[in-house]
Protein backbone atom coordinates (compact mmCIF):
# COMPACT_ATOMS: atom_id res chain seq x y z
CA UNK A 1 0.00 0.00 0.00
CA UNK A 2 1.00 3.63 -0.43
CA UNK A 3 1.43 5.57 2.81
CA UNK A 4 2.98 8.78 4.09
CA UNK A 5 5.67 8.48 6.76
CA UNK A 6 7.94 10.90 8.61
CA UNK A 7 11.48 9.68 9.31
CA UNK A 8 12.82 12.99 10.69
CA UNK A 9 10.91 15.97 12.03
CA UNK A 10 10.78 18.98 9.76
CA UNK A 11 8.81 20.95 7.19
CA UNK A 12 6.29 19.61 4.68
CA UNK A 13 9.17 18.02 2.76
CA UNK A 14 9.53 15.56 5.66
CA UNK A 15 6.36 13.80 4.44
CA UNK A 16 7.55 10.82 2.38
CA UNK A 17 5.30 8.72 0.14
CA UNK A 18 6.36 5.08 0.51
CA UNK A 19 5.28 1.53 -0.31
CA UNK A 20 4.54 -0.47 2.82
CA UNK A 21 3.01 -3.89 3.47
CA UNK A 22 -0.72 -3.91 4.12
CA UNK A 23 -0.98 -4.51 7.87
CA UNK A 24 -3.03 -7.31 9.38
CA UNK A 25 -5.46 -6.64 12.23
CA UNK A 26 -4.63 -7.98 15.66
CA UNK A 27 -6.89 -8.41 18.64
CA UNK A 28 -9.39 -5.57 18.92
CA UNK A 29 -8.32 -4.05 15.60
CA UNK A 30 -9.95 -3.52 12.22
CA UNK A 31 -8.31 -2.99 8.84
CA UNK A 32 -9.98 -0.07 7.06
CA UNK A 33 -9.62 0.55 3.33
CA UNK A 34 -9.32 4.34 3.42
CA UNK A 35 -11.40 6.38 0.97
CA UNK A 36 -10.87 9.88 2.43
CA UNK A 37 -8.38 11.34 4.89
CA UNK A 38 -8.89 14.39 7.08
CA UNK A 39 -5.94 16.78 7.31
CA UNK A 40 -5.76 18.55 10.67
CA UNK A 41 -3.42 20.97 12.36
CA UNK A 42 -2.42 18.28 14.83
CA UNK A 43 -0.80 16.54 11.85
CA UNK A 44 1.53 19.54 11.56
CA UNK A 45 2.44 19.17 15.25
CA UNK A 46 3.20 15.48 14.65
CA UNK A 47 5.30 16.26 11.57
CA UNK A 48 7.37 18.96 13.28
CA UNK A 49 7.83 17.05 16.53
CA UNK A 50 5.92 19.53 18.66
CA UNK A 51 3.97 16.43 19.73
CA UNK A 52 6.79 13.84 19.55
CA UNK A 53 6.40 10.12 18.92
CA UNK A 54 8.76 7.30 17.91
CA UNK A 55 10.02 7.55 14.32
CA UNK A 56 9.34 6.61 11.60
CA UNK A 57 5.74 7.70 12.13
CA UNK A 58 2.77 6.97 9.91
CA UNK A 59 0.92 10.23 9.53
CA UNK A 60 -2.73 11.06 10.09
CA UNK A 61 -5.37 10.57 12.78
CA UNK A 62 -8.64 10.84 10.84
CA UNK A 63 -10.05 8.74 8.04
CA UNK A 64 -13.13 7.13 6.56
CA UNK A 65 -13.67 4.06 4.44
CA UNK A 66 -14.78 0.43 4.55
CA UNK A 67 -13.84 -2.32 7.01
CA UNK A 68 -11.87 -4.94 5.06
CA UNK A 69 -10.83 -7.30 7.88
CA UNK A 70 -11.19 -7.60 11.63
CA UNK A 71 -9.08 -9.18 14.35
CA UNK A 72 -10.13 -11.30 17.30
CA UNK A 73 -12.71 -10.02 19.79
CA UNK A 74 -13.98 -7.23 17.54
CA UNK A 75 -17.66 -6.60 18.22
CA UNK A 76 -18.09 -2.94 17.32
CA UNK A 77 -17.87 -3.33 13.51
CA UNK A 78 -17.92 -6.04 10.85
CA UNK A 79 -16.44 -6.53 7.39
CA UNK A 80 -18.17 -4.28 4.86
CA UNK A 81 -19.21 -1.58 7.34
CA UNK A 82 -18.75 2.03 6.23
CA UNK A 83 -16.83 3.67 9.06
CA UNK A 84 -14.91 6.74 10.15
CA UNK A 85 -12.62 7.60 13.01
CA UNK A 86 -10.81 10.56 14.52
CA UNK A 87 -8.55 9.69 17.39
CA UNK A 88 -5.48 11.75 18.18
CA UNK A 89 -3.80 8.75 19.79
CA UNK A 90 -3.97 6.82 16.51
CA UNK A 91 -1.69 7.09 13.50
CA UNK A 92 -1.68 5.92 9.95
CA UNK A 93 -4.62 7.59 8.20
CA UNK A 94 -2.38 8.97 5.44
CA UNK A 95 -2.47 5.62 3.65
CA UNK A 96 -4.53 3.32 1.46
CA UNK A 97 -5.22 1.08 4.48
CA UNK A 98 -5.16 1.77 8.20
CA UNK A 99 -5.23 -0.38 11.30
CA UNK A 100 -7.61 1.14 13.82
CA UNK A 101 -8.72 0.01 17.26
CA UNK A 102 -12.30 -1.05 16.64
CA UNK A 103 -13.49 0.83 19.73
CA UNK A 104 -12.59 4.06 17.92
CA UNK A 105 -14.62 3.33 14.79
CA UNK A 106 -18.06 4.82 14.14
CA UNK A 107 -20.39 3.43 11.50
CA UNK A 108 -21.72 5.99 9.06
CA UNK A 109 -25.41 6.82 8.69
CA UNK A 110 -27.11 6.79 5.30
CA UNK A 111 -26.49 10.03 3.47
CA UNK A 112 -22.97 10.59 4.81
CA UNK A 113 -20.24 9.49 2.43
CA UNK A 114 -16.56 8.97 3.24
CA UNK A 115 -15.53 12.49 2.25
CA UNK A 116 -18.19 14.09 4.42
CA UNK A 117 -17.28 11.82 7.32
CA UNK A 118 -13.58 12.62 7.04
CA UNK A 119 -14.47 16.30 6.95
CA UNK A 120 -16.78 16.10 9.95
CA UNK A 121 -15.39 13.72 12.54
CA UNK A 122 -12.44 15.43 14.22
CA UNK A 123 -13.42 19.03 13.66
CA UNK A 124 -17.13 18.40 14.16
CA UNK A 125 -16.65 16.59 17.44
CA UNK A 126 -14.20 19.30 18.51
CA UNK A 127 -16.78 22.02 17.88
CA UNK A 128 -19.35 19.82 19.64
CA UNK A 129 -17.43 19.44 22.90
CA UNK A 130 -16.28 23.07 22.87
CA UNK A 131 -19.85 24.40 22.63
CA UNK A 132 -21.62 21.66 24.63
CA UNK A 133 -19.13 20.69 27.34
CA UNK A 134 -16.10 22.97 27.75
CA UNK A 135 -18.24 26.11 27.79
CA UNK A 136 -21.87 25.10 27.22
CA UNK A 137 -23.28 28.00 25.26
CA UNK A 138 -26.78 29.24 26.04
CA UNK A 139 -29.10 31.78 24.50
CA UNK A 140 -27.71 35.30 24.79
CA UNK A 141 -24.08 34.33 25.45
CA UNK A 142 -21.43 36.24 23.54
CA UNK A 143 -18.51 34.30 22.04
CA UNK A 144 -15.42 35.09 20.01
CA UNK A 145 -14.22 32.46 17.52
CA UNK A 146 -10.70 32.84 16.17
CA UNK A 147 -9.96 31.49 12.68
CA UNK A 148 -13.70 31.56 12.09
CA UNK A 149 -13.41 30.42 8.46
CA UNK A 150 -11.18 27.45 9.27
CA UNK A 151 -12.34 23.87 9.53
CA UNK A 152 -13.32 24.03 13.20
CA UNK A 153 -14.21 27.72 13.01
CA UNK A 154 -17.02 27.33 10.48
CA UNK A 155 -18.56 24.49 12.49
CA UNK A 156 -18.14 26.43 15.74
CA UNK A 157 -19.96 29.42 14.27
CA UNK A 158 -22.87 27.22 13.21
CA UNK A 159 -23.19 25.40 16.53
CA UNK A 160 -22.83 28.59 18.55
CA UNK A 161 -25.48 30.37 16.53
CA UNK A 162 -27.82 27.37 16.84
CA UNK A 163 -27.35 27.59 20.63
CA UNK A 164 -28.61 31.18 20.52
CA UNK A 165 -25.25 32.83 21.13
CA UNK A 166 -23.97 36.03 19.55
CA UNK A 167 -20.93 35.06 17.51
CA UNK A 168 -17.98 37.30 16.64
CA UNK A 169 -15.30 35.78 14.42
CA UNK A 170 -11.79 36.76 13.38
CA UNK A 171 -10.64 36.19 9.79
CA UNK A 172 -7.82 37.31 7.51
CA UNK A 173 -9.56 38.05 4.18
CA UNK A 174 -12.80 39.35 2.75
CA UNK A 175 -13.65 35.94 1.33
CA UNK A 176 -13.15 34.30 4.72
CA UNK A 177 -15.29 37.02 6.29
CA UNK A 178 -18.11 36.10 3.91
CA UNK A 179 -17.84 32.42 4.85
CA UNK A 180 -17.87 33.18 8.58
CA UNK A 181 -20.95 35.36 8.22
CA UNK A 182 -22.73 32.65 6.22
CA UNK A 183 -21.89 30.18 9.01
CA UNK A 184 -23.56 32.34 11.65
CA UNK A 185 -21.10 34.97 12.78
CA UNK A 186 -22.79 38.27 13.55
CA UNK A 187 -19.59 40.15 12.73
CA UNK A 188 -16.39 38.99 11.02
CA UNK A 189 -13.41 41.00 12.24
CA UNK A 190 -10.53 41.34 9.77
CA UNK A 191 -7.62 41.01 12.17
CA UNK A 192 -5.22 42.06 9.40
CA UNK A 193 -6.89 45.50 9.31
CA UNK A 194 -8.52 45.84 12.75
CA UNK A 195 -7.53 45.33 16.37
CA UNK A 196 -9.83 42.46 17.33
CA UNK A 197 -9.69 43.35 21.03
CA UNK A 198 -10.86 46.91 20.37
CA UNK A 199 -13.57 45.69 17.99
CA UNK A 200 -14.92 43.15 20.48
CA UNK A 201 -15.08 45.79 23.19
CA UNK A 202 -16.82 48.20 20.81
CA UNK A 203 -19.33 45.61 19.63
CA UNK A 204 -20.22 44.63 23.21
CA UNK A 205 -20.35 48.18 24.62
CA UNK A 206 -17.24 47.50 26.65
CA UNK A 207 -18.61 44.34 28.26
CA UNK A 208 -16.56 41.74 26.39
CA UNK A 209 -17.54 38.16 25.60
CA UNK A 210 -18.37 35.23 27.86
CA UNK A 211 -16.04 32.85 26.05
CA UNK A 212 -13.20 32.95 23.52
CA UNK A 213 -12.56 29.84 21.44
CA UNK A 214 -8.89 30.23 20.50
CA UNK A 215 -7.05 27.79 18.22
CA UNK A 216 -4.34 30.28 17.27
CA UNK A 217 -2.42 30.50 20.53
CA UNK A 218 0.68 32.62 20.82
CA UNK A 219 -0.29 35.68 18.78
CA UNK A 220 -3.86 35.97 20.10
CA UNK A 221 -3.61 34.77 23.71
CA UNK A 222 -3.15 38.03 25.61
CA UNK A 223 -5.77 39.95 23.67
CA UNK A 224 -8.15 36.99 23.94
CA UNK A 225 -7.96 37.33 27.73
CA UNK A 226 -8.63 41.05 27.40
CA UNK A 227 -11.77 40.35 25.36
CA UNK A 228 -13.44 38.49 28.23
CA UNK A 229 -16.12 39.78 30.55
CA UNK A 230 -15.46 39.19 34.29
CA UNK A 231 -15.63 35.44 35.05
CA UNK A 232 -15.34 34.71 31.35
CA UNK A 233 -13.58 31.66 29.90
CA UNK A 234 -10.67 31.40 27.48
CA UNK A 235 -10.72 28.03 25.74
CA UNK A 236 -7.31 27.44 24.17
CA UNK A 237 -7.69 24.41 21.92
CA UNK A 238 -4.87 24.89 19.41
CA UNK A 239 -1.67 26.77 18.73
CA UNK A 240 -1.35 27.38 15.01
CA UNK A 241 0.82 30.47 15.66
CA UNK A 242 2.97 28.68 18.22
CA UNK A 243 2.67 27.58 21.86
CA UNK A 244 1.63 30.09 24.52
CA UNK A 245 4.43 31.04 26.95
CA UNK A 246 4.05 30.14 30.65
CA UNK A 247 1.19 32.05 32.28
CA UNK A 248 1.18 33.87 35.60
CA UNK A 249 -2.15 32.67 37.00
CA UNK A 250 -2.47 35.88 39.04
CA UNK A 251 -3.27 37.59 35.72
CA UNK A 252 -6.57 35.69 35.68
CA UNK A 253 -7.71 37.37 38.90
CA UNK A 254 -6.45 40.78 37.83
CA UNK A 255 -8.44 40.63 34.61
CA UNK A 256 -11.70 39.60 36.25
CA UNK A 257 -11.55 36.16 37.90
CA UNK A 258 -11.18 34.54 34.50
CA UNK A 259 -11.14 30.85 33.64
CA UNK A 260 -8.50 29.31 31.37
CA UNK A 261 -8.64 25.77 29.98
CA UNK A 262 -6.70 23.71 27.43
CA UNK A 263 -8.98 20.84 26.36
CA UNK A 264 -8.41 18.06 23.82
CA UNK A 265 -10.76 15.85 21.85
CA UNK A 266 -9.25 12.67 23.30
CA UNK A 267 -10.41 13.60 26.80
CA UNK A 268 -13.93 14.30 25.50
CA UNK A 269 -14.29 10.91 23.78
CA UNK A 270 -12.71 8.78 26.52
CA UNK A 271 -15.47 6.19 26.58
CA UNK A 272 -17.14 4.53 23.61
CA UNK A 273 -20.48 5.87 24.83
CA UNK A 274 -19.24 9.44 24.73
CA UNK A 275 -17.57 8.93 21.35
CA UNK A 276 -20.76 7.53 19.83
CA UNK A 277 -22.91 10.24 21.38
CA UNK A 278 -20.80 13.06 19.96
CA UNK A 279 -20.17 11.41 16.60
CA UNK A 280 -23.82 10.55 16.08
CA UNK A 281 -24.90 14.10 16.93
CA UNK A 282 -22.43 15.50 14.40
CA UNK A 283 -23.07 12.97 11.63
CA UNK A 284 -26.85 13.22 12.06
CA UNK A 285 -26.60 16.99 11.72
CA UNK A 286 -24.54 16.54 8.55
CA UNK A 287 -26.98 14.02 7.09
CA UNK A 288 -29.97 16.31 7.71
CA UNK A 289 -28.22 19.46 6.51
CA UNK A 290 -28.38 21.11 9.93
CA UNK A 291 -24.58 21.24 9.94
CA UNK A 292 -23.06 22.33 6.66
CA UNK A 293 -19.57 21.21 5.73
CA UNK A 294 -17.13 23.14 3.58
CA UNK A 295 -14.41 21.08 1.94
CA UNK A 296 -11.94 23.76 0.94
CA UNK A 297 -9.34 21.56 -0.76
CA UNK A 298 -9.14 17.96 -1.96
CA UNK A 299 -5.72 16.61 -2.95
CA UNK A 300 -4.34 13.17 -3.84
CA UNK A 301 -2.42 11.35 -1.10
CA UNK A 302 0.86 11.95 -2.92
CA UNK A 303 0.38 15.72 -2.44
CA UNK A 304 0.26 15.57 1.37
CA UNK A 305 3.14 18.04 1.59
CA UNK A 306 1.20 20.57 -0.49
CA UNK A 307 -1.83 20.08 1.78
CA UNK A 308 0.36 20.96 4.78
CA UNK A 309 1.79 24.01 3.01
CA UNK A 310 -1.68 25.32 2.27
CA UNK A 311 -2.87 24.65 5.81
CA UNK A 312 0.13 26.31 7.48
CA UNK A 313 0.03 29.20 5.03
CA UNK A 314 -3.61 29.90 5.99
CA UNK A 315 -4.58 29.52 2.35
CA UNK A 316 -7.46 27.19 3.12
CA UNK A 317 -10.96 27.60 4.45
CA UNK A 318 -13.01 24.71 5.75
CA UNK A 319 -11.62 21.19 5.59
CA UNK A 320 -8.62 19.84 3.68
CA UNK A 321 -8.90 16.22 2.49
CA UNK A 322 -6.44 13.74 0.99
CA UNK A 323 -7.75 11.01 -1.29
CA UNK A 324 -5.80 7.74 -1.70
Amino acid sequence: MKAIQVHAYGGPEALKLEELPIPQPGQGQALVKIEAIGVNYIDVYHRTGLYPAPLPRLMGVEGAGVVEAVGADVTEVKIGDRVAYAHTGSSGAYAEYALVASKHLVTLPAGVDARAAAAAMLQGMTAHYLTRSTYPLKHGDRCLVHAAAGGVGLLLCQMARQAGARVFGTVSTEEKARLALEAGAEVAIRYTDQDFQAEVKRLTNGEGVHVVYDSVGQTTFEKSLNCLTPRGTLVLFGQSSGPVPPVDVNVLSQKGSLFLTRPTLMHHTRTREELLSRARDVLHAVSTGTLKLRIGATLPLAQAAEAHRQLEGRKTSGKVLLIP
